[in-house]
This record gives structure tokens, C-alpha cells and sequence, in this order.
């Protein structure tokens, strides 16, 4: 058993609790308040003076994906640039929990990351979630059930196949490249529905389209990189098309388009808030977007989208909280609201009794950048303490 006590405890969704005491028995949190018996059996942390938060969540990382420490010229594993559409290639085969990254990152206070491939294809395989657990097998960090599809539209996959004339080489080429994979992708679940009502229409198994079935049937969330409002509008309408689950990565435009943004019911995760001019799509990049998307209703995380980047998350939630966004909707953007996007919000995301104990310990207010982390704790252990 540990008993965290004398903090500030940040519980997210119950408001914050004063000189407050947290228990953790058996990976779970077990009790939360001001009047709690700590236990003579338990292992005691001191938070006086310290800010107790939920771990810290990143929802769009690419950790391990990076190869960290990278050599030059590195070949990284995010991405399978051989094919626009490489549905068919998994995170979780290339996911190393020796990366350097990983330490890092959960030095930094984060928990639980989604890692995902990267944007060069128009369909870029699975990414999953998993806790930044100090473990030697991904096994034992990946979190089942938490596989998601990334796609990707805009600048990457013209730049990476259209150099080759290869399509897409525009906008029109990567609309359609995705749109006839997802059309497939629709026959062929039918197919495999009608084989399994009449077993004597066999379907010839297509590796490729296979991993794109959940996605068509709605049951696998679809993470869409999109940067210029135009390319937002797109992923949605072909979204809607398909009756797809989905998120709009990176949103960098959104705030040109408010209004679509709400009347769908958009989730976005925003970031990173620091990108310079490296190419036209991300020259509107702003860090009043949050705040803006905050007072327009307009759910969103908030990520650094990197690998050992994500350490600066929470400096850059300090820069969107000086252009306007509230602290109390900068915590949720890094805890709760990505939690829901990742499915997990019974588990993670709140200091709440039942919870996995995936805490973060700050010596200040965790978004100022003078604040260092000093304790991460995931399912009750301590995994980092300064």
C-alpha cells in the first residue's frame, strides 16, 4: 500500500482537493480526500508543497516509431514508405521499450501514450495505447484493445509518392487512393458476412484490406492527420461517407472552421502549438488555437506529437494557457479527454477511487516551466522518483 498525502490533489474530474491524502492498494486507488487514515503498513510519499495529477496522457506519439537515439541516415520504423495504403503494417511489430524515449517520457509524468505510424501514407497501419511501464516486452506495456487506423491527408503523402509520379501526387489523387481502399475494404467485409452466413462462398483472404474491416464496420477508430482546413473538411466528408469512427490529428487550421467543427461533433487532438514554416500546411499554426476551440465548444486533446517531444507537452500547454485557455480545460486536454479518445476513461485520466493508479507528482503547477516532475506512479508502482 502507498499513501500519497498533504498534497494538491488535482482529481480533474471532482475538483481540486487541498492538503489532500490518496491511497493505493493492489494497482487501484482506493481512497481520495482530507479525512483518510493512512495505514501503518503503508509507503508513505510526502507531496507537502506538490501538485498531485492524473498521469499525464499524449494520444498522438510516435514513441519507439522514432528510434531513439537515431543514427544518421536513419531509416525509422513509423513509417513503410513503399506504399500509400500499408494497412496492413502494426506499430506493435516495431515497438522497442528500450527506446530511450520511453524513460523520458515517463519521467515526465506521463503514464499511458498512444503511439501511432506516421503520415507519409494516405492508410498507415495500427497504432495501440500502452502504459509507460519500465518492462522488457511490449506484451507487458500495450494495453489490448486499444488498436487504432491511421490515415493520413494533406502535404506528406504527395510529398513522399508524387515526387515519384506516383499517385497521389495532388489532394484529388489522395481523396481517391483513400476512398477506393475504403470502398474495397466495405466489399470485402460483405464478402467475409456472406461467407460466414453460407460457408460454401469462400473468400480469398487479402492481407491488405483484412485490417481495414473493423474500421468500414465502425468498430476501429480511424486517427486522421490533417492540417489545412480544407484537408479537415475532407477527412470528414469521407468519414460520413464510410460511417467511420474517427479524430482529426494535428487540426493546425480548425479555427477557420469553427463552426463545422462543432456541428459534427469533431473530436481534434491539437499540437504540436510550436511548429515553424517547415511547410505551407502548418504556416497557420497558432497557440491561441486551444484557447479559441475552448470558448467555440469544440472538444479537443492536446499532444507534442514526437517521441521524447511529448516531455514538452506541458510547456506547451503553458503557452496555450497565456493565450487564453483555462487551467481547468488544459488539464482535461492532457488526462481525461484523451483517455476518452483512447477508450479509457474508467481506468485513467482522473484521480477517482476504482482507477488505475497512474499518478504524476509536480513540485508546481505542472504546466509552468520552472515545474519539474519528481514521481510517476503507474498501477501503483513507482516507476520514476527524483
Amino acid at each position: 500500500m502507498i499513501a500519497i498525502i498533504h498534497g494538491k490533489l488535482i482529481t480533474v474530474t471532482q475538483g481540486i482537493i487541498e492538503n489532500g491524502t490518496l491511497l493505493i492498494e493492489d494497482g487501484k486507488i482506493t481512497a481520495i480526500g482530507t479525512e483518510i487514515e493512512v495505514p501503518s503498513e503503508a509507503t508513505v510519499i510526502d507531496a507537502a508543497g506538490q501538485w498531485v495529477t492524473p498521469g499525464l496522457i499524449d494520444a498522438h506519439s510516435h514513441l519507439s516509431g522514432l528510434n531513439e537515439p537515431a543514427w544518421m541516415p536513419s531509416v525509422m520504423d513509423a513509417n513503410e514508405i513503399t506504399s500509400p495504403v500499408t494497412a496492413q503494417v502494426r506499430m506493435l511489430d516495431a515497438f522497442n521499450p528500450f527506446d530511450i524515449a520511453i524513460a523520458k517520457v515517463r519521467n515526465a509524468g506521463f503514464t499511458t501514450c498512444c503511439t501511432l505510424p506516421g503520415s507519409a501514407n494516405v492508410i498507415g497501419g495500427t497504432g495501440f495505447s500502452f502504459k509507460l511501464k519500465n518492462k522488457p516486452t511490449v506484451q507487458e506495456m500495450m494495453i489490448p484493445g486499444t488498436e487504432v487506423m491511421k490515415m493520413a491527408l494533406g502535404e506528406n503523402p504527395k510529398r513522399c509518392y508524387g515526387s515519384d509520379k506516383k499517385m497521389p501526387m495532388t489532394r484529388m489523387g489522395t481523396g481517391a487512393v483513400l476512398r477506393e481502399t475504403l470502398f474495397n475494404a466495405r466489399e470485402y467485409a460483405q464478402q467475409l458476412d456472406e461467407a460466414q452466413a453460407d460457408p460454401a462462398k469462400k473468400v480469398k483472404r487479402d492481407f491488405r484490406l483484412e485490417p481495414l474491416v473493423p474500421v468500414v464496420r465502425g468498430q476501429m477508430k480511424c486517427r486522421i492527420h490533417c492540417h489545412q482546413a480544407n484537408d479537415i473538411v475532407t477527412a470528414i466528408r469521407i468519414a460520413e461517407e464510410f460511417g467511420l469512427q474517427y479524430s482529426i490529428e494535428h487540426c493546425t487550421e480548425g479555427y477557420k472552421i469553427l463552426d463545422l467543427l462543432r456541428e459534427k461533433n469533431v473530436t481534434a487532438v491539437v499540437g504540436p502549438l510550436l511548429m515553424g514554416p517547415a511547410k505551407f500546411e502548418i504556416w497557420g499554426c497558432r497557440q491561441d488555437t486551444p484557447a479559441v476551440m475552448e470558448k467555440a465548444g469544440i472538444n479537443f486533446c492536446l499532444t507534442a506529437d514526437g517521441a521524447s517531444e511529448t516531455v514538452w507537452l506541458p510547456t506547451h500547454v503553458g503557452i496555450a494557457m497565456a493565450r487564453g485557455l483555462s487551467f481547468e480545460t488544459a488539464m482535461q486536454a492532457v488526462t481525461i479527454r484523451p483517455a476518452a479518445l483512447l477508450g479509457l476513461q474508467d481506468r485513467i485520466g482522473s484521480l477517482e477511487v476504482g482507477k488505475d493508479a497512474d499518478i504524476a507528482i509536480f513540485d508546481g503547477m505542472p504546466f509552468e516551466n520552472l515545474t519539474r516532475c519528481v514521481a510517476t506512479l503507474i498501477d501503483g508502482q513507482i516507476e520514476y522518483q527524483a
